[in-house]
């Protein structure tokens, strides 16, 4: 096991993957991030919100080993940060400038099949009356087509990351985090396009809506098992304990219903509000769960022989963090079977350090 830099400036934040994406072909692997000023804070997030956040992404071509931090070449509105309004003050919010035609419907139907395509979600916010849209590449994430449109299916807020299952040349599964009726974060839901990215359906709610106040399911990362069998780890949280889990559902008809499988993490302090899972199928049929652990400031997974439904304990795979501003992993396997985890961190004693993107390269 062993770690590599992939983005560190001092004065700098840089955050965030979960939110964007890791794509990989063998060993090269593409990984989306964002990078803003660091603040000194007492607690949560050491960004300064006056300063615009910029998106980023880093390549690499030796499965991890070494990085090269590269501009995302895609359109943003306004020139605005993507995904990250919720850090943002008033004047650099990405949802003062977009509404729901601003992204447009791509005029012919995307090709899913193409060997080095990739697909990036996007989000005005968090609340009530977030919009989502997409991107699309077919050069390994040299250049990005859109932003396109995603609909709201009949939902107070649809806040997307990047979560997908390609099914054939012009259908594709889309994970998405959707507000609940009451405008707050969140559920999970899946949806269809059969028309490469021109029209969607929704076929379900993945878990149900949590019920109550405060109460969050979001965040999902997908994984489909060779016998067709599709799996959903989803970021949870109970509002009135404050406490954090990680639980996984299945659906055997394609997205359509889904039931309880299991429920890998489940975390002891309350109110640090959880981290996002990554899922991965590993060589030989093994699942591996990896996500941030903010009880213990460290970078962590769990393994499973019986395609989901039970799990080992807990591995360190990055331990040493300052405190809970840390994690939104995503992990990716290489050419030989490594598992690829990308992550932010935040390793400085007093906690006070610039926040930096970091890979650990595991062979579980």
């Amino acid at each position: 096991m062993r770690h590599t830099t992939v983005y560190r400036e001092p004065g700098h934040f840089a955050g965030w993957p979960a939110n964007y994406g890791i794509w990989s072909w063998g060993d090269e692997l593409v990984v989306g991030f964002t990078v803003g000023a660091h603040k000194t804070v007492s607690r949560g997030h050491a960004i300064n919100k006056r300063q615009p956040f910029l998106n980023m992404q880093a390549r690499s071509r030796d499965g991890g080993e070494s990085w090269r931090v590269e501009d995302f070449a895609g359109a943003r509105p306004g020139g605005r940060g993507l995904s990250a309004d919720e850090h943002m003050a008033a004047g650099l919010r990405l949802s003062e400038l977009v509404d729901e035609s601003t992204a447009q419907i791509p005029p012919q139907p995307l090709d899913f099949s193409q060997p080095d395509f990739a697909l990036m979600a996007a989000r005005t916010g968090l609340a009530r009356g977030v919009l989502s849209f997409f991107y699309t590449s077919s050069d390994r994430c040299r250049s990005w087509q859109g932003p396109f449109r995603l609909p709201l299916f009949g939902q107070t807020g649809i806040a997307a990351r990047s979560d997908y299952l390609l099914e054939s040349g012009h259908s594709a599964l889309l994970f998405l985090t959707a507000n609940k009726a009451d405008g707050g974060e969140g559920k999970v839901i899946c949806v269809q396009t059969a028309d490469g990215g021109r029209s969607f359906s929704l076929l379900a709610e993945v878990g149900g809506e949590p019920s109550g106040r405060g109460d969050f399911a979001i965040m999902p990362a997908s994984l489909r098992l060779e016998n067709g069998r599709i799996l959903c780890a989803r970021r949870c949280r109970d509002g009135a304990t404050q406490l954090s889990w990680i639980d996984i559902f299945a659906s055997d008809d394609g997205g359509r219903s889904w039931r309880f499988l299991a429920k890998p993490a489940v975390f002891a302090q309350p109110g640090h509000s959880g981290n996002p899972p990554s899922l991965l199928q590993l060589p030989g049929g093994r699942l591996a769960l990896v996500y941030g652990n903010r009880d213990r400031y460290a970078i962590c997974a769990r393994l499973s022989a019986d395609a989901g439904a039970s799990w080992g304990g807990e591995i360190v795979l990055r331990g040493g963090g300052a405190n809970g501003d840390m994690g939104y992993v995503r992990a990716a396997l290489r050419a030989d079977g490594a598992l690829v985890a990308v992550y932010y961190f935040n390793d400085r004693a007093d906690g006070d350090g610039e926040r930096f993107i970091e890979a650990t390269i595991w062979q579980p």
